[in-house]
């Protein structure tokens, strides 16, 4: 199946990879009546427990909205809204926008693809963790594959999308610390092979919506 994905940057203001979290707080204030898609939270603060259809990432120290499918839609009415950003109080004002619309299509290929990682994935949770520091290193890469496998089933249920055929995954990642909510966890760059068709600058892994485990096709 095919999905349009819309990707909205501001190379005119640079920012931090951990800005990410600010952008998603900024706009989801900004504009309060779409928060179930902006901030994935309804209006009575409760969380939306889906993956995020509206996603805030820093690449390269560029800003940027990624929207998914209805999420996409929605970032295209307010685009010719957004003037400012807001980070930590310092009002920056928005010189130039750029906007790429683009039909991505999503299955299991004949070929295998290339991904990095321009942004950490964090694939372990507090249960998982505690598994996976206990394992060899080859149950360790086991244990991240059956994750990534199912990163990338969790997005393409964002689309209703059901893929019966196996995801195949070779994984070179290397481990590092990240800073999250306070608590010290662990993350992982480099990259994977695969026989999925995979959108760019989207999310897998824990907290897309933040910029965590953004990827990117090579080639």
């Amino acid at each position: 199946m095919t999905t349009p994905i819309t990707q909205i940057s501001f190379p005119e203001i640079n920012l931090k990879v951990r800005d990410g979290h600010k952008l998603r707080g900024y706009f989801g204030n900004l504009f309060k009546e779409h928060s179930p898609l902006l901030s994935n939270h309804f209006s009575d603060g409760s969380l939306r427990y889906r993956y995020p259809l509206v996603q805030y990432k820093v690449i390269d120290r560029t800003p940027m909205l990624v929207g998914l499918g209805e999420g996409g839609d929605l970032l295209v009415k307010l685009f010719l809204k957004i003037s400012t950003l807001d980070i930590d109080g310092q009002v920056i004002p928005v010189l130039g926008k750029n906007i790429i619309r683009k039909e991505y299509t999503l299955g299991v290929d004949s070929d295998l693809h290339e991904y990095s990682f321009a942004t950490s994935w964090m694939a372990l949770n507090q249960e998982n963790y505690q598994k996976y520091m206990n394992y060899s290193e080859e149950q360790k890469q086991y244990q991240l594959k059956q994750i990534l496998k199912r990163n990338i089933l969790n997005l393409y249920s964002a689309f209703n999308y059901h893929e019966s055929n196996e995801i195949l995954v070779s994984l070179k990642t290397e481990p590092h610390p990240v800073k999250f909510k306070n608590q010290d966890l662990l993350g992982f760059s480099g990259g994977f092979v695969s026989n999925a068709l995979l959108p760019d600058y989207v999310g897998i892994g824990k907290s897309p919506s933040r910029g965590f485990g953004t990827i990117i096709k090579r080639g």
